[in-house]
């Protein structure tokens, strides 16, 4: 922040009612020093005010803000209005367990900043009671509203008894997370982040320092399959049954699902476990939109072992409607369902139970879990993949990838700061 102004930060606690959660929250407002009288009340000159979103309105303008950061990035794909609605309404299964508060930074009453605090207590209980987090962070390249918006979330979360603070997260880890640090040139997936260059750097500038870096790895559906793949899908065979979902089923296949999901990534950083209801609300989503042989489960020995999940890259069809689904969006999604005319596809859960991990039999699992449905993605003109996304340091995972020929192409970044 520029030496000639003097940073104050004017606290109102005031009980705000958004998507049905009541807490305090903080209004702050940075002004020019020469332009307070003596009990701040006034503002006479430009500066950053800080609000709380608290209602409809309000959220709606949190919504779209993203549209005026990303104007003239070509690679940016807007999200549909209404899904983030819901994601940010009561409806969504985190506000069981986490509570939040957003804000939007406006210079002169224009919207240039917007970012969220939340506290989720399953993080807590897993990771220290003292943990909280930021995130659904858009800025302008400014290094005063990143300030305003980083101060009152952190205000947030100290009055809350955080000390360790994390994001981007929106809103947990099971959701989108991290900031795009390497990768511009290409968009994002679905349910992937995108970023502009500078977020890095603002965030740096104001005391944040890297925790984890998140790869994302890009695939060819038709790889030619290693000889070792070959070999232990060979020699495990008779031991691992490969099944897809069970549509009729589909609750207690569900269950399956987040069972292996929560102890295969039980040790893995930053590790929250998916509720019921989370998962079942994914499910949702995956029975609308995802083909049935895009969800595999490995069994061994009858017991299910491993599975993956692909989606279809529904971001080449959102690419299209800039947010919204009127009057003619509804329109080109019936004809994707019709066509499948979607080309790209990401991997984003994949799990291997704990007891097969560093085994050959696990790698079987991992390889058995990957190759079967890449067949039929193939004719169903899936032609690239993406698998996302990966721990820096999960040195298992990246080298099953080395082997069939994947290529890192993106990193995301958890950026962290002790208040």
């Amino acid at each position: 922040m520029d030496a000639q102004y003097d940073t104050t930060w004017k606290r109102v606690s005031a009980l705000t009612h958004c998507n049905n959660i009541q807490y305090p929250c903080v209004v702050a407002h940075i002004y020019p020093s020469s332009t307070m009288n003596e009990n701040h009340s006034q503002l006479t000159s430009a500066a950053v005010s800080v609000r709380p979103v608290t209602n409809y309105r309000e959220m709606g303008v949190f919504i779209d803000l993203p549209w005026r950061i990303y104007a003239d990035d070509p690679m940016w794909v807007p999200p549909l209005r209404l899904e983030r609605r819901l994601h940010f309404s009561r409806f969504n299964s985190f506000f069981k367990h986490g509570e939040w508060q957003a804000w939007i930074a406006y210079r002169n009453n224009q919207p240039l900043g917007r970012i969220s605090a939340q506290v989720d207590q399953l993080h807590r209980q897993h990771h220290g009671a003292d943990t909280g987090h930021f995130g659904s962070m858009e800025c302008v390249d400014d290094t005063e509203v990143c300030a305003a918006l980083i101060g009152v979330a952190e205000a947030w979360l100290a009055a809350r008894h955080t000390r360790h603070v994390s994001g981007p997260f929106n809103l947990s880890i099971n959701q989108e997370c991290g900031i795009l640090v390497d990768g511009f040139d290409t968009p994002p997936m679905v349910m992937m982040p995108h970023s502009p260059k500078w977020y890095g750097r603002l965030l740096e500038e104001q005391g944040y320092q890297p925790v984890k870096d998140l790869l994302a790895y890009w695939v060819d559906v038709d790889f030619e399959v290693p000889r070792v793949m070959r070999s232990l899908i060979g020699k495990f065979s008779k031991h691992i049954k490969l099944r897809t979902l069970r549509m009729d089923n589909f609750s207690a296949e569900m269950e399956i699902l987040r069972d292996i999901f929560n102890d295969a990534w039980s040790e893995n950083w930053g590790f929250v476990p998916f509720t019921e209801a989370e998962f079942a609300e994914l499910g949702s989503s995956l029975r609308l939109l995802v083909p049935e042989y895009f969800i595999q489960i490995a069994e061994v020995d009858g017991v299910p072992a491993a599975f993956m999940v692909g989606l279809p890259n529904l971001n080449e069809i959102f690419a299209k409607l800039d947010g919204s689904l009127f009057p003619f969006g509804w329109l080109r999604l019936i004809r994707w369902f019709r066509d499948r005319a979607v080309r790209t596809g990401r991997i984003p859960l994949m799990g291997v139970r704990k007891q097969f991990q560093n085994t050959p039999l696990g790698m079987a699992l991992a390889f058995m879990v990957i190759d079967e449905p890449r067949k039929s993605a193939l004719s169903a003109g899936i032609k690239e993949v993406e698998m996302s996304w990966i721990l820096e340091d999960n040195k298992a995972m990246r080298s099953i990838l080395d082997l069939i020929g994947s290529r890192q192409y993106k990193r995301y970044r958890i950026y962290g700061k002790t208040l």
